[in-house]
């Protein structure tokens, strides 16, 4: 499978299928693995393409330090690569903010970015004390509490145990992508930027309330909203049909939109 050239750091992605191309962008404990689920089932109908962001999976991770404001140009990089235009980005959690910062680097080539989980970052005093107060409570919670539900863990032992071993390969953590959140977009350059943007959310998410995402879509003009009914933080993983239902209705949703214009 290919490397992109990031500003000289190699980014490991794949390709697979033909269609509409949605690119996904995964969180601090993922890499393109992470969304077998996802490839599997929508890669007859699309074009899904998976990435590492540096220090993640395949891609470099000699550096002896990552800084998260480098992630979206990794992902700008694939795009570049593969020369994909009309993309849907869909990102998970905190790669929800790599991804909307790529959309904003290259309109030209990103039609919509979906934000998992996730405010992407957006610059705004409401929105980020909304969000403190969700991870305040958040953290009262182990770390496997806040993305799978205890019934999940239960029922799935082994997926769960999949699941916590993905982290492993990575070199880059979660402290290495916080930063991304500085000097986040304001919602005047959302909207003038013309990317769409959609709030993907699952109603039993212990990270981020849906009180929160509700209003941020409220604040973002334009965008979309989606809440899957019982669905946890990482719902890409626990409940893969809703959300990749989800996802294809908002990738063939959003191309007849702009089709129509």
């Amino acid at each position: 499978m290919p490397y992109a050239d990031s500003d000289g750091t190699s980014i490991y992605y794949e390709r697979h299928g033909s269609g509409p191309a949605i690119l996904f962008v995964h969180g601090s404990g993922g890499h393109h693995a992470a969304w077998w689920q996802q490839v599997a089932a929508l890669r007859d109908e699309f074009t899904v393409v998976t990435v590492d962001l540096r220090g993640f999976g395949k891609s470099d991770s000699s550096m002896p330090e990552f800084d998260g404001q480098d992630f979206p140009g990794d992902v700008v990089a694939v795009l570049e690569a593969e020369d994909l235009t009309d993309a849907m980005l869909v990102g998970q959690s905190i790669g929800s903010v790599a991804a909307l910062r790529a959309g904003l680097l290259r309109p030209d080539r990103v039609s919509s970015v979906v934000l998992g989980h996730s405010l992407g970052g957006i610059s705004h005093p409401e929105l980020k004390e909304l969000a403190a107060a969700d991870r305040a409570e958040a953290v009262k919670l182990p770390v496997i509490d806040r993305l799978l539900t205890k019934q999940f863990q239960t029922d799935r032992a082994d997926l769960t145990f999949l699941f916590q071993q993905m982290g492993t390969f990575n070199v880059a953590k979660m402290q290495d992508l916080r930063n991304l959140d500085t000097n986040g977009p304001s919602l005047a350059e959302i909207r003038e930027s013309g990317v769409k943007v959609v709030f993907l959310a699952g109603e039993k998410d212990a990270v981020l309330s849906v009180k929160t995402v509700t209003r941020s879509h409220e604040l973002v003009e334009g965008s979309h909203l989606e809440i899957v009914p019982g669905a946890p933080h990482s719902m890409y993983w626990e409940t893969p049909e809703a959300y990749n239902t989800a996802v294809a209705r908002l990738r063939r949703t959003l191309t007849a939109t702009k089709e129509a214009a």
